[in-house]
């Protein structure tokens, strides 16, 4: 835990190969983001759109697992978190790769018609009417600003066919957001429930849809061991951004 502590300052995330300043945006660098980013799929993806993108870091985490020749844009609806999050991407390896927006999604047109074969997104997924300390973090956090069938029906007109569109939600929250695709004509491809030990129930769930038919991959990732070390599959999957790894 120290050197999680350690990584973690007060204004920002430190990684491998980047840093991530979130002090003025109303959600965190969190496991959610961390896992969400280290997972998805990305392989022979050219466009990525991440939505929501908050401090960044999704777009940053995948623009390092992703080919230079690869693209991202991310569309942030709070001002001051685009702003930060325009920072943290010019201080990055990656400026010249990723570009940051200022607008709600659900408005929001790419300069390009291509579409995008990865999209991604941590999205809100309390209720109307749960209290938050400030209205940034009530509209990060609620689906007020972006229910999940609003955000479905816009990943489905910007995927390209076989693109996968991924999100982590809580382990109920993203059961429902499953069944609504279903309804919509996606398909549900990968799914990886996430516990905090081996004895605990899903607390979380990894979700990849397609708009193409395919075999769907299911399974579980335990965070912890029974001695509170990562378990091996979550260092496998994380150690190539967290520094004590």
């Amino acid at each position: 835990m120290s050197q999680l502590k350690a990584q973690l300052r007060r204004d920002g995330f430190t990684f491998k190969q980047f840093f991530v300043a979130h002090d003025r945006c109303a959600m965190k660098v969190g496991t959610d983001g961390i896992l969400l980013g280290a997972w998805a799929p990305v392989a022979g993806v050219k466009r990525i759109l991440d939505i929501g993108s908050g401090s960044g870091l999704l777009a940053l985490m995948l623009a390092q697992r992703t080919e230079p020749s690869t693209t991202l844009d991310a569309v942030e609806l709070d001002p001051r978190a685009a702003e930060q999050a325009a920072e943290n991407v010019a201080e990055s390896p990656w400026a010249s790769r990723i570009a940051l927006h200022c607008a709600d999604v659900l408005t929001w047109a790419p300069e390009q018609t291509a579409r995008y074969d990865l999209i991604v997104s941590n999205p809100p997924y309390y209720e109307p009417g749960v209290g938050c300390a400030t209205p940034e973090r009530d509209q990060a956090r609620s689906t007020g600003s972006l229910d999940h069938g609003a955000l479905l029906a816009c990943a489905a007109a910007l995927i390209t066919e076989e693109g996968f569109f991924c999100v982590v939600l809580p382990e109920s929250a993203g059961s429902a957001l499953i069944n609504n695709a279903l309804e919509m004509g996606w398909y549900l491809r990968l799914r990886t429930d996430i516990a905090d030990t081996d004895g605990r129930l899903p607390h979380r769930v990894l979700v990849a849809l397609s708009p193409k038919e395919g075999e769907c991959f299911s399974d579980r990732l335990v965070i912890r061991g029974p001695d509170q070390r990562y378990s091996e599959d979550y260092t496998a999957l994380t150690h190539p951004f967290y520094l004590f790894m």
